[in-house]
C-alpha cells in the first residue's frame, strides 16, 4: 500500500468524522459535525491544520490534527507545532501510515517557523505513548489535570 499525506478537503468530509468520532467517542456526533464544518468553511481557529493519509485509491485511512501553542510542557520557545490529534485506521497500523502522518506534521510545522513539535497522550495510553517514542518524540513530563467550578 502507498500513502500519501494531504490537506483534507471537503470530499473527506465523511471519513473525517467518523474517525475523529473513534478517536474521540467521548464528544456526540453532533459536536464533530459542528467542528468539522467550522474549520472547512474557515470559522475555526483550531485546528489550524488537517492532514489526511490516503490509500492508493484516495480513501482517507489516517489523520491529523494540528495547532500551534504558544506554550507545551518542557519546550522552550513560545510557538510550538502541536499534535492535537492523531488516528489511523485500525486495519492500516503498522504499515507507515501514522509514521507518514507524523513526517507531513513535522514538516507543516517547519514551515510555520516552529523548531519544536509537542503532542500528548492520556497518562495510560500506552500504545500511543509507544507509537509516539518510535517516531523520535521523547516523553518529557507526566501530569494530572484538574478542575474545580466556581
Amino acid at each position: 500500500m502507498t500513502t500519501r499525506v494531504r490537506p483534507v478537503a471537503r470530499e473527506d468530509t465523511a471519513a473525517w468524522l467518523r474517525m475523529r468520532q473513534a478517536l474521540w467517542p467521548e464528544y456526540e456526533n453532533g459536536w464533530h459535525a459542528k467542528e468539522i464544518d467550522a474549520f472547512l468553511a474557515g470559522r475555526s481557529n483550531m485546528p489550524l491544520a488537517v492532514l489526511v493519509a490516503v490509500d492508493d485509491t484516495d480513501r482517507p485511512i489516517g489523520f491529523v490534527e494540528l495547532f500551534i501553542r504558544p506554550y507545551a510542557e518542557d519546550c522552550e520557545t513560545d510557538r510550538v507545532a502541536y499534535l492535537e490529534g492523531w488516528y489511523v485506521e485500525p486495519e492500516c497500523r503498522r504499515q507507515g501510515v501514522g509514521r507518514a502522518l507524523i513526517a507531513a506534521s513535522e514538516q507543516w510545522g517547519r514551515e510555520q517557523g516552529c523548531t519544536e513539535f509537542g503532542s500528548d497522550a492520556l497518562i495510560d495510553n500506552d500504545v500511543s505513548a509507544a507509537a509516539h517514542q518510535a517516531l523520535g518524540f521523547v516523553e518529557t513530563v507526566q501530569i494530572r489535570c484538574f478542575k474545580k467550578h466556581l
